[in-house]
């Protein structure tokens, strides 16, 4: 079985920085694509951004020039590093994996973190 596993949030000012981190665990042999979402009270859950396994990155609109998503594939770890957050980043962030396939074969599709809080505010 695998868990993702979201760290690295909290309170921090508007203009601030916070790193979101994601760790897999399990004998995993290759994650395809991973991604960050996050939803605030009162709406849906929306992509903030992706990393493929290969390295290409996708970021939504919003935080297009202010996070920067990474991968380690030997950690098995995904970050988020955010920077000149808004108080309107405020919600709960959860990392995603579409696919991971273990070491003694088998897959499992759409796993999800239980999330991390990031609070935005002076």
């Amino acid at each position: 079985q695998v868990q993702l596993v979201e760290s690295g949030g909290g309170l921090v000012q508007p203009g601030g920085s916070l790193r979101l981190s994601c760790a897999a665990s399990g004998r995993i042999f290759r994650i395809d694509d991973l991604g960050w979402y996050r939803q605030a009270p009162g709406k849906e859950r929306e992509l903030v951004a992706t990393i493929t396994s290969g390295g290409d990155r996708y970021y939504a609109d919003f935080v297009k020039g202010r996070f920067t998503i990474s991968r380690d594939n030997a950690e098995k770890t995904v970050y988020l590093q955010m920077n000149n957050l808004k108080p309107d980043d405020t919600a709960v962030y959860y990392c995603n994996a579409d696919r991971v396939t273990f070491y003694a074969g088998g897959s499992i599709d759409d796993i999800w973190g239980q999330g991390t809080q990031v609070t935005v505010s002076s």
